[in-house]
This record gives structure tokens, sequence and C-alpha cells, in this order.
């Protein structure tokens, strides 16, 4: 029974110096220029009351960028001085994400759904083109799917829409055990907010395959980001709305606009849930990059971009 006890006081105090150690991280300042491209401006825009950060850079159609789940709109560095030689580039961070502002809210697919298309429209962002990545992809097939006016046609890259979203699991050797333990009350918010760099930076190092596919200052930067405040209840909040992502898929079937799928080879996703989804797309185009990851756009730039490029050509030809 003293044994007992004596875990229980050491369960809580482990508990209780958590929140301690969350409560004084050092917050980040949001940079005033982005370390990969200091030319290009970074903007917010008020968006249902949530100020987001999004740059917009380049001349021609638009063109709208969506990142993965707990990333930023920097995950895009190695497309976007391409993409903007041909496009007017869009990209944001979602609310909880990067150095937008994190609101009190239930951070479901929904919620983020919502969250672009208010974007689109507070920017009267026309007839673009909207590439997602992970579920910035399924964000994007669902934008589709309820034909936004905006959006002219999709791109998903690695849609994270399998798995009631547990794809995480599958990132890396602790991928199954750090967010299994999530779904532990008291004990998964507890493992986040006593997280450290070298374990966050596993988990982001599992989005890619390719030696140097993710950048050590990005890792970093993301990570730091983590220390916002209100950062760790968002995701955790978005952890516990996974099931909602998969829930998209029953939507597919209403998109009415040019589409394209595009899968890394060694994608988290498994080829049975790929081929869910083109069914779900009855004449989607499908593409495979060979020996690339979840986060295409860093791990094989130059093939996302050839496979953009590709896809759009005969859009902006029919304009």
């Amino acid at each position: 029974m003293a044994t007992l006890m004596w875990i229980v006081l050491g369960l809580v105090g482990l508990v209780l110096v958590s929140y301690l150690i969350e409560r004084l991280r050092p917050s980040p300042t949001p940079p005033e220029r982005l370390s990969w491209a200091p030319d290009i401006p970074i903007q917010y825009v008020e968006v249902n009351g949530t100020r987001l950060r999004y740059i917009s850079t380049g001349n021609g159609p638009a063109l709208v960028l969506l990142h993965p789940l707990r990333t930023q709109l920097d995950m895009f560095q190695r497309v976007v001085p391409a993409l903007s030689q041909k496009f007017r580039v869009y990209a944001l961070d979602y609310p909880g994400h990067g150095y937008s502002d994190i609101p009190q809210a239930d951070y479901s697919a929904e919620f983020f759904v919502t969250a672009v298309a208010g974007f689109l429209d507070r920017l009267d962002i026309s007839d673009a083109v909207v590439v997602g990545e992970s579920i910035g992809g399924t964000i994007a097939l669902l934008l589709a799917a309820r034909h936004n006016p905006h959006v002219k046609a999709v791109i998903a890259v690695n849609p994270y829409d399998y798995d009631r979203g547990r794809g995480l699991e599958r990132s890396s050797l602790l991928g199954l055990p750090i967010f299994r333990l999530n779904g532990v009350p008291v004990l998964g918010g507890t493992f986040q907010r006593l997280r450290n760099y070298p374990l966050v930076r596993q988990v982001f190092q599992g989005g890619v395959v390719r030696a140097g596919g993710m950048p050590s200052t990005l890792a970093r930067e993301m990570y730091r980001v983590g220390n916002r405040p209100g950062h760790n209840r968002a995701f955790m909040s978005l952890i516990h709305r996974w099931p909602s992502w998969e829930s998209a898929r029953q939507e597919y079937g209403s998109i009415n606009r040019p589409a394209l799928l595009i899968y890394g080879d060694r994608d988290w996703s498994r080829p049975e849930e790929r081929e869910a989804d083109r069914r779900a797309l009855p004449g989607v185009a499908v593409r495979v990059v060979s020996n690339a990851g979840h986060f295409l756009a860093l791990d094989a730039p130059e093939e996302l971009l050839k496979e953009v490029f590709e896809f759009t050509g005969p859009l902006m030809r029919a304009r």
C-alpha cells in the first residue's frame, strides 16, 4: 500500500513538474524575415477573428500552398522560388501553427477547412490551384468537394485521411509509442509537456527519407514554435480529433474540378489507403515519386515541381 502511494505521488509530481517546465519554456519571437527568402515579406491577415501569418510572392495565376500538421509555411522553402516564376504563390500558417494566433477552438478537420476557406475569401484569391501536403492535401480536396468558388484545381500530396488520422504512428520507430501514448489521459499531455528537441527532431525526420531532406534549421525552429503559449494545447486538441480527417474521403466523390494525387513511395499511407482515395475520385490522375517520404516538398522538391508544372500547364493554357 505504501509503495502504491509513493507511485501515485511520483506521478502527481511528474505531472506538476511538466506544467512548470511548459510554463518556463521560452517563447520564440516571430521573425521579421524568412531565413530562406529574406526578400519575401511576411504578412498577417485576420480571418474569423484569428490573425494568420502568410506570404505571397511572384506573378501569374494564383497557387496556394497548404502545409502538413504541426509544421508551418516554411515547409515549402525549396519549391516557392521556382513556383513564383510562374505563379502568384501564397502560403499560410494555419491557426495554432507557426506564428499564427492560437485560438481556443476544437482543432478538427472542419476547423482547418473553414480557416483556409476564410483565408481565400479574405484575400479574394480567385481561380487558385491549391497544393496541399498531408492534412493540407485533405483540406484542398475538401475545398474542391464543397465547390469553393476560389478553387480552380487541387493537387493533394500524401493526403492525410486514413487510419483515423494515426499516420504519425508510422513515421518512425519512435512514432508508435509517442503518439499512442498521447491517447492516454493525463500521461499523454504530460509526455508532450516534457518534450525535448532530440525527440521532436526524430519525429520531423520521420517525414523524409533522403539525406538532408529535413533542414536542421527548420526542425529547430519548428521545435521552438512548439513553445509558444497555447501551442501544445492546440496540438493535443488536433491529436484528439484525428478521426475527423478520415471522414473527409466520404466527400471526395463531389469533386468536379481537376485533381491530382501525388504520393511518395515511402509515405506513411499504405497502398490500400491510397487506392481508397483513387476509387473515391473517379478519373483522378495519380503519381508516385520514388525514394520519397511524407514531406515531399522537402524530400523531393524537383520531382514535385515537375508534377505541378505538368499538371497545371494545360490549365494555364486554357485560361
